[in-house]
């Protein structure tokens, strides 16, 4: 093998792989098939509707009630309910097994 043939093959690499990188590139972010959409796409405004259906039901003015009428914080149980047939129901947290 000659000295120029082993140069060339040792520049194939890089340049293959400079190649591979430009190509991937433009294929992902295609870059030459993009369009200014701002630029390009008509957008028609139409009026907003629904104004003649819409009632006011409440109005809340600043944060004087401190809780949300009718919250379930304090209810554990009614928030939280056990699994029907839960093996771990009455036995002590760390008695309970874990799964396998």
């Amino acid at each position: 093998m000659s000295d120029d043939g082993g140069l060339a093959i040792l520049l194939l690499g890089p340049a293959g792989g400079t190649a591979l990188y430009w190509a991937l590139y433009r294929y992902y972010r295609n870059t030459d098939k993009s369009h200014a959409f701002e630029r390009e796409t008509a957008v028609v405004a139409k009026p907003v509707t629904g104004a003649e259906k819409d009632r006011k039901v409440d109005e809340v003015k600043g944060t004087r009630e401190s809780r949300i009428h009718g919250d379930n914080v304090g209810k554990y149980r009614q928030r939280v309910q056990r699994l029907q047939g839960d093996s771990n129901a009455n036995r002590p947290i760390a008695e309970q097994s874990g799964p396998d």
